[in-house]
Parts: structure tokens; sequence; C-alpha cells
């Protein structure tokens, strides 16, 4: 499951659709806006994507780490549009046999969503707006 959308998304949505009867795990990795970043309010954040290459870039991530990590299944949600603090950005999933291989999986897959994806934050603060700089650790 790959998705680029304004929408708000659902994670017990995105967890019925992992589970299945070999599924021994499913982890979760959830972004939100932050209210608070660099010392200063952020009162809301516009999020962007070229939707189309983004979505081809999600699944080279989500296909890459099914085979790499021998998950069951995987999901990549990120919105776009105009959100506020406390809102949902990103979810990321990653279903296994085993609890390891979709903690090791939903781990690099977030990475590699803020490394390759075309998706860019503004954030507005008292001082007007500001694009956001990924960091992305290794």
């Amino acid at each position: 499951m790959i998705r680029v959308t304004e929408k708000d998304f659902s994670i017990d949505e995105v967890a019925s659709i992992l589970k299945g009867k070999e599924v021994g795990a499913v982890v979760f990795f959830l972004g939100v806006v932050k209210g608070f970043r660099e010392g200063e309010d952020v009162s809301e954040m516009i999020v962007e994507a070229y939707r189309e290459a983004a979505e081809a870039e999600l699944e080279k991530i989500r296909s890459e780490a099914l085979e790499r990590f021998g998950i069951i299944d995987a999901a990549i949600i990120h919105r776009v549009g105009r959100l506020k603090p406390a809102e949902n950005i990103v979810l990321v999933a990653a279903s296994a046999r085993n609890r390891a291989e979709a903690f090791e999986a939903c781990s690099w897959m977030i990475n590699k969503v803020k490394a390759r994806a075309p998706i860019w934050k503004k954030e507005n603060t008292a001082r007007g707006w500001r694009w956001v700089r990924e960091t992305v650790k290794p």
C-alpha cells in the first residue's frame, strides 16, 4: 500500500491490511507535525510533493524493503497540504513473521522516505515561513 494524499489516514485500517495468517508482528512509524521546532512555535505546515514521482519512489522503497528484509507486507502513506501541529504527516508500517525484521524494515523505510522522496515541507512561525531541512540518520 502506497499513498500520497490530502486526507488523514487510519492506523487501524493499515493494520487490518497488513495482518495475515503468517504475520507475527506489525510495526508502525507515525510522523506528526511538530508544534515547536528550532526554538520557535510552529503554527502550521505546508507539505508539497511531486506526486507521481513521490508515489513511484515510495513504491520502490516498499519493494526494496520487501526484498531486503524478507517482510510480508509494507505500507507508506504521506500526506500533503496544509497541516496543523499534532496532525499526521507520514505513516510507515511493516508486517513480518517476527518483530526484528518488522522493526528493522520500518526504520529503514522511513529513513529512505526522508532521503529519497520528492516531498518538501514548509512551516510557519512568528517570523514567517521557512523550509524544513530533513536530517536523515544512517
